[in-house]
């Protein structure tokens, strides 16, 4: 009988915005081609969650008003998240869920809306200066090809820490001034790009390694 890998999505019916639940639906397609089930539980609003069930967390990007509600509600997972990454155990973030790893996100209007403050980064949002478009950008899986569309431009504030998911070839990323996309920090990924960006099939495969070590090393921890 296949093992089943376990992933979460956090807040599924709220963060999931250009497609990104794609992401989810390709990693499920390469893990059952090496002979593994996956089950994928959305975490969502008012629930309990602990990070070391799963063998991966993915975060998904979302509108406004949707982000204002996760707010709220985010908060209490911050622990139980901050431990998953430390454990160098694997995460995606795309968008709305990358900037929640960071400090905060400073609106149009000059309000702070606090982020989980897990990594060293922040969000200016420049309403008038929206960022959209087909993406390219170098990494070291190769180049991946993708679809942004944000206001947020996103900082790091320790870049001896943080370092970015590529560099650009077409289009923003993480800022106009940059020159780079997304961000890594141990075995986490926060990236801008849509599409979904696991379309690109060179960085889908190395993401579906990681999950098979962080499930490996989850059932070994239980046996």
């Amino acid at each position: 009988m296949p093992e089943t890998i376990k992933i979460a999505y956090l807040y599924e019916d709220l963060m999931n915005t250009y497609g990104d639940s794609g992401d989810v639906k390709i990693l499920s397609f390469l893990l059952k081609e090496q002979g593994y089930n996956t089950q994928v539980d959305n975490v969502s609003l008012d629930e309990d969650f602990n990070a070391f069930d799963y063998d991966f967390l993915f975060f998904g990007g979302g509108q406004d008003f949707e982000q204002s509600v996760v707010a709220k509600d985010i908060s209490k997972h911050k622990e139980t998240i901050t431990d998953y990454i430390e454990a160098d155990k694997p995460m995606l973030c795309i968008c709305g869920g990358y900037q929640f790893l960071g400090k905060f996100y400073e609106t149009s209007g000059g309000e702070t809306i606090q982020c989980l403050d897990i990594l060293p980064f922040h969000t200016v949002f420049k309403a008038d200066s929206r960022m959209i478009g087909d993406t390219e950008y170098q990494t070291e899986w190769g180049n991946v090809k993708a679809f942004e569309n944000h206001s947020g431009r996103t900082y790091f504030d320790n870049k001896e820490m943080l370092k970015p998911l590529g560099k650009m070839i077409e289009g923003y990323g993480n800022n106009p001034e940059d020159g780079v996309e997304g961000m890594r920090y141990k075995n986490v990924i926060g990236s801008y790009s849509h599409g979904p960006i696991l379309k690109n099939e060179n960085i889908a495969r190395a993401i579906a390694d990681k999950i098979i070590k962080s499930h490996k090393e989850r059932v070994a921890e239980k046996a």
